[in-house]
């Protein structure tokens, strides 16, 4: 089946049988490996991409959906002025982990903060929830989300003045 869709702001197509899952097309046909495999079944939020702005699990989304589709991977994201600020306050408040879902949780940040610019700590945890990751202690990455809104406010108010 032939499935044409935008990839990371580019457009592409790819011939896939319908069923294959987007995590596994981006991983294996595009070679986008920091969308992460993780437990297949949409449970860990490891494979959590963008389509058309909505963040969702990849390894549920089967190729025939992607058609006309927008998809953003980490890769595509990591171009973005939002992960730079991501980037700068996990980087800042020195999130420990092996990584493996660090992809993920920088996607869910930009989700969250984009629907509630700021969420309180609450909030934050909440959002936090569905993740399932045994090394970085959400505390940290908490406090890196909410350094962000401070960064972005303090952003928004120097574009006013």
């Amino acid at each position: 089946m032939k499935i044409n869709f935008i990839l990371n702001g580019k457009e592409t197509h790819i011939d896939s049988a319908p069923l294959k899952s987007l995590l596994t097309i981006i991983r294996e046909d595009f070679g986008l490996t920091g969308t992460k495999y993780g437990c297949a079944h949409g449970e860990c939020n490891s494979c959590l991409v963008f389509v058309n702005d909505m963040l969702v699990n990849s390894c549920l989304i089967p190729a025939f959906r992607l058609a006309g589709t927008r998809v953003t991977t980490i890769e595509g994201f990591s171009q973005s002025k939002e992960f730079q600020t991501i980037e700068k306050a996990f980087l800042k408040i020195n999130i420990i982990g092996c990584g493996f879902c660090t992809p993920s949780l920088i996607l869910a940040t930009e989700a969250l903060l984009s629907n509630k610019p700021h969420p309180t700590r609450e909030e934050i945890i909440e959002s936090l929830s569905s993740f399932f990751c045994l090394c970085s202690g959400y505390h940290q990455v908490v406090d890196a989300i909410q350094y962000i809104t401070e960064l972005r406010s303090k952003k928004k108010s120097e574009k006013k003045s």
